[in-house]
């Protein structure tokens, strides 16, 4: 009985973002669950790693998720081609690394475009589907750095921690405004794992994580892709407005 609540046969699932590092692994576990999935990136030459991954299947969207009529577009080709959109994750960002006191405004305002405002946009476009037929999941791709301070030796992105606890904030308001139709909005907040992202990041912050995690390590690859399944599945239907952490214990400390 549990195990099936798990499951997303035939569901269709949209992941902006989606054809590269965490949501990439977003779009594998929601495929392994059954789900129809989409995946959005800004060029298509991003997608290679994903056709890889997902096959042929799967269908590959261009788009930038700061252009609204865009999302409309592609939310309407994904239930065309696919069926109702009963889930969306929210996983495309973007960061740029500089000391804040150097930090420039306008990569300041890039970041919270793409990773703030892109994802309230997505998930309005979904939402006002989801309503229709009284049920949706939405997922956030936050991070731990939107719930806790950075040492600037770890990382320096003072734009992107910004964007992430903004997009917590977002996940708790609309869960609140959204709840009466059906539609639960979450969020996880990973901490460092490998991704094309943090591949300049983590070996100067690798010897840190290890000594200062209580699991004393980076996540590894597969270990984000249970959680999404979690919030995006039946199995967390009475869940909304949540921040869970896959940190190896960072926001314990």
């Amino acid at each position: 009985m549990f195990l099936e609540k798990f499951r997303l046969d035939g569901k269709a699932a949209l992941v902006t973002g989606g054809s590269r590092g965490l949501g990439l692994e977003a779009a594998l576990a929601l495929k392994e669950a059954g789900a129809k999935v989409a995946v959005v990136a800004r060029r298509a030459s991003f997608f290679e790693e994903a056709r890889k991954a997902l096959g042929e299947d799967a269908l590959y969207l261009e788009g930038d998720v700061r252009d609204e009529a865009r999302l409309e577009a592609i939310a309407q080709e994904v239930e065309e081609k696919l069926g109702p959109l009963t889930v969306l994750v929210n996983a495309a960002g973007v960061s740029w690394g500089a000391p804040s006191l150097e930090m420039p405004v306008e990569k300041v305002r890039e970041v919270l475009e793409v990773n703030l405002v892109g994802a309230f946009l997505a998930s309005r476009v979904a939402a006002r589907r989801m309503k229709e037929r009284g049920y949706g999941k939405i997922v956030h791709i936050a991070s731990v750095a939107g719930l806790k301070g950075e040492y600037p030796e770890v990382l320096d992105a003072v734009g992107y921690s910004a964007s992430k606890g903004g997009l917590i904030a977002l996940t708790r308001d609309l869960a609140v405004k959204w709840g009466r139709w059906g539609i639960r909005v979450n969020a996880l907040a990973p901490g460092f794992f490998p991704t094309r992202m943090t591949e300049k990041v983590l070996p100067r912050a690798e010897a840190f994580l290890k000594a200062t995690l209580p699991l004393g390590r980076p996540g590894a690859p597969g270990e984000l892709g249970g959680a999404v399944l979690f919030l995006a599945s039946p199995a967390s239907d009475y869940v909304t407005g949540a921040v869970l952490p896959v940190d190896g214990g960072a926001t314990a400390l």
